[in-house]
């Protein structure tokens, strides 16, 4: 419980049904991404998609009026009815059976699959995961499992994060990836997730609201940037796993690499990596 909030009260009976939705990643939007990698179009009109590069193409659009204090829906589908409710990417999961295609259109059918009150250090959480199925006709392409954990903290609350401090890191093998996101480049990404959550722009709000010492780095572009391991090798993903594990922010270099178990991770050299997680190529 956070200060008078019982999350299991607050969502006890919430129990939304599943949805049905259809959407499309276009060549455009393929070239738009590649260009936050500096990369040209990596694929074209009929190609496959690059692994989660379908978060570009099923996108939300609630009005401006739907939005609340934090950049977020007030309301939606699969937010639960939490007050001063904050909103972070946990993890996933992704199997791939055939690839979806640029500029095809696919069904989206997504469900709740769980939600579960979690007690830890900093207080309690909600973890929500959410099942989406992309089909082609009566085809199950993609399943993608999204795991979100919700707060209810109060505006103007601390959270003791400090930025991380580049130490003494290995040398990066030559599959690594490195970015250094700035200001522009989280407003590119985004704009092009139709993303408002203000901590990813709002240098105000992020420190003074909701307690981060910078800027955010969107969780779904570390995931891509470990993705763009296998991707610039040329291997075929079949599976991703991931777990977010701290976050990152603006103006600091990241590096996704190969880790001596044989999974990937991103983070700031010399810190505990932001993200880990298993490719099955």
């Amino acid at each position: 419980m956070i200060g008078s909030v019982d999350l299991a009260d607050a969502t006890q009976g919430w129990a939304p049904e599943p949805v049905t939705t259809t959407g499309g990643t276009s060549a455009w939007t393929v070239g738009a991404v590649s260009g936050l990698f500096d990369l040209d179009p990596v694929a074209g009109a009929g190609d496959p998609l690059p692994p989660m590069w379908h978060w570009f193409g099923f996108l939300e659009h609630p009005r401006t009026d739907e939005l609340g204090d934090d950049g977020h829906p007030l309301h939606g589908h699969f937010l639960p009815p939490i007050p001063d409710r904050r909103r972070m990417i946990a993890g996933g999961r992704l199997r791939i059976g055939a690839p979806m295609r640029v500029g095809e259109t696919y069904t989206r059918r997504s469900s709740l699959v769980s939600s579960q009150v979690k007690h830890g250090r900093s207080g309690d959480m909600l973890l929500v995961t959410v099942r989406s199925e992309f089909l082609d006709g009566d085809d199950v392409l993609v399943t993608e499992e999204s795991d979100v954990v919700y707060r209810s903290q109060p505006p103007g609350q601390a959270r003791g994060i400090a930025l991380d401090e580049p130490g003494p890191a290995p040398e990066p093998s030559a599959d690594a990836v490195a970015l250094t996101p700035d200001e522009r480049l989280l407003f590119r990404f985004s704009a092009l997730t139709y993303n408002t959550h203000r901590i990813h722009y709002d240098q105000p709000y992020v420190t003074g609201v909701e307690g981060y010492p910078g800027l955010v780095v969107h969780g779904p572009l570390l995931a891509l940037l470990c993705l763009e391991i296998p991707r610039r090798r040329g291997q075929e993903v079949r599976a991703f796993d991931y777990r977010l594990s701290r976050p990152a922010f603006a103006g600091t270099r990241i590096v996704a690499d190969r880790t001596d178990d044989g999974g990937v991770a991103a983070g700031v050299s010399g810190a505990p990596p932001s993200i880990s997680g298993t490719v099955t190529a």
